[in-house]
């Protein structure tokens, strides 16, 4: 069985003993089935707000850089970025971008913002700012690129054969949330209250599995006799 809004709808609509969808009368539904395809949405955005980072959103960007410039806006998907994952692309090698202190960057660069092909070079840092954009400091000398990590927000799913953000694995939790919305469309408020704790300890489950990656876990103890490493080179 296909796995798409299509089908998620026509799942709970077995939940309820409706008649199923196809791909032509799906975009001229009205009433229960418009509702149900609203309640698919609310389930997805609900798993997704109940945690930040769920690794099926992860994301590698990347944003072309202009010579000079300091300041690049979010990606307009972007729920959060990493910023320990900055790197620049230059003369085909990358080079790490750590991140500083927005206040610092005020203090001590900020003329770089009108000036910044006085201050180029390749960025060494990159700052969060309070609008939603980071800057890099210095600015790059060249037109380049910076490739970096983020969690996306999914967008709600519209046509029948879009593909939700949650991987098929978890097809029954989206349908269990998506039930407890109709319930309450139904004026079933106790069946509504019932399965919306259902889904709730199931999204708890689902977040679990993956907070739970004990084989990522590393030491970070140091041995007094190491070799320190070449940075910079």
């Amino acid at each position: 069985m296909a796995y798409n809004f299509l089908s998620l709808v026509n799942d709970v609509n077995d939940e309820f003993n409706e008649i199923q969808l196809t791909e032509a009368n799906f975009d001229n539904v009205d009433g229960y089935y418009a509702h149900t395809k609203r309640a698919v949405n609310a389930a997805l955005r609900r798993i997704n707000q109940t945690f930040f980072e769920w690794p099926f959103n992860h994301v590698t960007g990347e944003e072309v850089l202009t010579a000079g410039q300091t300041r690049y806006p979010y990606p307009t998907d972007a729920k959060s970025l990493n910023f320990d994952s900055f790197r620049v692309k230059f003369q085909d090698r990358l080079y790490r971008v750590q991140q500083g202190d927005y206040e610092e960057y005020l203090d001590k660069f900020v003329d770089a913002d009108e000036n910044g092909l006085d201050y180029a070079d390749i960025p060494r840092m990159v700052y969060k700012t309070p609008d939603l954009n980071f800057l890099l400091y210095p600015p790059p000398r060249v037109d380049t690129s910076l490739v970096y990590e983020y969690y996306s927000l999914p967008t709600d799913l519209v046509n029948a054969t879009d593909v939700p953000f949650v991987p098929e694995q978890f097809r029954h939790i989206v349908v269990s949330g998506a039930v407890s919305y109709v319930y309450k469309f139904r004026g079933d408020v106790e069946g509504h209250i019932s399965q919306l704790n259902e889904f709730k300890q199931q999204i708890k489950e689902m977040r679990t599995l993956y907070q739970n990656r004990y084989e990522e876990v590393r030491s970070t103890y140091i041995p007094r006799n190491s070799t320190p490493s070449l940075r910079g080179f």
